[in-house]
């Protein structure tokens, strides 16, 4: 799968409940225009191979023609990609549910929601690898 046929991306963390949660709503506003990718996908690794760096796990990516938009930098984007652009739609991405950690405790609503906070991370795509 060639990631520049599948942009817009959202790339999340797909062993998160939380994360999981996000990727359906954003599915659910942007109604199925925005491809919808686990970080532990193969898709994903592959994302995160050719174009991330080693942080690429700490937040959710947005991921356009132009830049990769990692945690806080990648709200903006996000928002104006789903109230603005009128994009082909993507295949139906199946979101499992399945966290296997305590994902659903309030610390862990606390942390993910501090880390998206704290971390932010914009990468140009034309002088990526």
């Amino acid at each position: 799968m060639e990631i520049s046929k599948n942009i817009p991306i959202v790339l999340f963390d797909n062993q998160c409940y939380l994360c999981m949660k996000f990727a359906k709503m954003v599915s659910f506003f942007a109604r199925d225009r925005i491809a919808i990718i686990g970080h532990y996908s193969e898709f994903g690794e592959k994302i995160r191979s050719d174009i991330l760096e080693e942080d690429a796990l700490d937040m959710f990516w947005f991921i356009d023609k132009r830049r990769a938009c990692g945690g806080r930098a990648a709200l903006f984007p996000l928002i104006k990609s789903i109230l603005l652009e009128k994009t082909k739609k993507m295949s139906n991405i199946r979101i499992e549910d399945g966290c296997q950690y305590e994902c659903k405790a309030a610390k862990a609503v606390f942390v993910r929601s501090a880390s998206l906070i704290t971390n932010s991370r914009t990468i140009d795509l034309s002088k990526s690898k």
